[in-house]
């Protein structure tokens, strides 16, 4: 255990007692020791103790690897404990992001941490508060991180004993951030469909590493990605000042500079808990529905793609047997046999990468075991069951043709993948393949009847899954904050393709005037997701 340096304020012999000290300073910096738990796929850490009279404040911190968050959270957990410049401590409860290098390195995936900041001695806070903390967006684990975020997020949001309500989203960005690059729009643009549209008013800008002044080059970034946020009664977004040198040794030549830097921090602080105080919670209902949009859209659009391989090589397997069927007519009527050569398809199991990460994580394919389908692949990482999967719905699968129930489903190490061989069949093995399941047809039905009807099926089961994935699209235009993300363009060019050659002209047109909203700042975005393009 720590000893308690001389020159720090003795309100805190408490809390220091129970924590470490990492530098003599001053300031004296003191790492704590919060009670840690794991909460579903989430890992939780609590300060203080709950009091059951005071109202509770979510924030939820976003922005890229290194802007600064986790020096962001033990400054309001500092201020939350009411440290004043005077009492020359520091608290961490977190480290800090000094070494981006580092952290661009770690090839484990972060967790998305859960502070819980209840009551002190000498707190300034009227409220208690919960910080969620991602990991970093556009890193060089690549978008798979960034997706496995959102479905953690989900399932914070959507869990019981998970939070409810939000009142402000932070996104954290670099006072330094002079440049809209592709990554910082691709940043920008996964950070705002995480959310519902009511979510707008509640997302404000935490500028870090700032000296105070307006921060124009970042104010003009946001302006620029189109981000929608809170906004000052000069058009603005709404932002909040920080700088990040609290714990830096106050050396006599730099003391007056660190202090007007404390201020500043100080200052962003009580701007920003002033908001808090005054901002209204928002229900994450309409965000819990975003984030489940979206992944039963790419779902979708994935089960679809491979819907339309696959039926395009059924009718290649059936064209030419009804070629022959109509070529022999005589033998046939004699029932005398012929052959005939083709590509006959079929489903086989491929292994992929995957399996359990520690006690939350399984990365693999939740497949329908009847359809012979991979109904959420790839993206599936945090359902251990295919009940916990975000494709079902009340117990069956929005995903498969059949949409069967939970139970014919697995979530294995395995996807299904269609196949083609060259066969020779002869009127008897085509009799035994296509009529062997036409009961209830009427006997007079010929095989090439039913043969025509097997066409007929594949192209609707086709059909089917594209008006799925364009109602999805549809919906997320209703309740999205950003409805023209990345995660919705990325698909809109298939999907114009194939309704044309469907010949629906109405949503072609719908479709297009989405894809025509495809500005500039998207197009980067999908430049950075594709690694088409330099992320400096």
């Amino acid at each position: 255990m720590a000893t308690e340096n001389t020159n720090t304020s003795t309100k805190y012999k408490n809390i220091i007692s129970r924590s470490v000290l990492i530098q003599p300073g001053p300031p004296a910096v003191y790492q704590l020791r919060p009670k840690k738990e794991n909460i579903g796929s989430l890992r939780r850490m609590t300060l203080g103790e709950r009091n059951v009279n005071k109202i509770n404040k979510t924030i939820l911190l976003v922005g890229k690897t290194g802007a600064g968050k986790s020096t962001l959270i033990n400054t309001l957990v500092n201020y939350a404990m009411g440290v004043k410049w005077e009492d020359k401590v520091w608290f961490k409860i977190v480290e800090d992001e000094k070494d981006e290098e580092r952290i661009q390195t770690q090839s484990r995936t972060s967790d998305v941490m859960v502070y819980q900041i209840f009551g002190f001695e000498g707190e300034t806070l009227p409220y208690s508060l919960t910080i969620i903390d991602t990991p970093g967006y556009g890193d060089i684990r690549g978008t798979e991180h960034d997706d496995i975020i959102s479905q953690r997020l989900l399932d914070w949001f959507d869990s019981e004993d998970g939070v409810h309500e939000m009142n402000a989203v932070g996104l954290v960005v670099k006072a330094s951030e002079n440049h809209l690059n592709d990554r910082l729009r691709y940043i920008f643009d996964s950070v705002v469909s995480l959310f519902g549209k009511d979510m707008e008013k509640n997302i404000v800008a935490l500028i870090t590493h700032s000296d105070g002044l307006i921060p124009e080059n970042v104010l003009k970034a946001l302006d620029a990605a189109k981000v929608k946020c809170a906004r000052n009664e000069k058009n603005q977004p709404v932002y909040f000042l920080f700088d990040n040198c609290q714990d830096t040794e106050r050396t006599q030549g730099y003391k007056t500079v660190l202090e007007t830097a404390w201020e500043t921090s100080m200052r962003g602080m009580n701007e920003f808990t002033y908001f808090l105080e005054k901002s209204g919670p928002q229900n994450v209902i309409k965000t819990v529905e975003v984030l489940k949009v979206r992944t039963r859209l790419t779902a979708c659009i994935q089960n679809l793609k491979e819907r339309v391989e696959f039926t395009e090589q059924k009718q290649k397997e059936i064209q030419p047997i009804q070629e022959a069927l109509k070529k022999h007519e005589e033998e046939m009527k004699r029932n005398e046999e012929f052959t005939v050569e083709v590509d006959e398809v079929y489903k086989e199991k491929e292994r992929i990468r995957g399996g359990r990460w520690g006690l939350v994580f399984f990365k693999g394919a939740v497949c329908c075991t009847v359809c012979e389908e991979n109904c959420h692949y790839p993206g599936c990482t945090l359902a251990w069951y295919p009940k916990h999967c975000e494709v079902m719905k009340d117990g069956r699968c929005t995903s498969c043709t059949r949409k069967c129930p939970v139970s014919d489903h697995v979530k294995e190490k395995w996807i299904y993948v269609t196949k083609t061989r060259k066969v020779q069949k002869t009127l008897k093995d085509v009799k035994e393949k296509y009529e062997r399941g036409k009961a209830g047809c009427e006997v007079s039905s010929s095989l090439l009847e039913i043969l025509k009807k097997q066409m007929e099926k594949l192209q609707k089961d086709k059909d089917q899954r594209l008006e799925e994935s364009f109602e999805l699209v549809v919906r997320l235009n209703q309740i999205a904050l950003n409805a023209d993300s990345l995660s919705t363009h990325v698909h809109l060019d298939f999907l114009i393709e194939k309704m044309k050659e469907k010949g629906d002209a109405e949503k072609v047109q719908k479709l297009e005037e989405m894809k025509s909203r495809e500005d500039e700042g998207t197009r980067a975005g999908l430049r950075y997701r594709f690694g088409k393009l330099s992320v400096m």
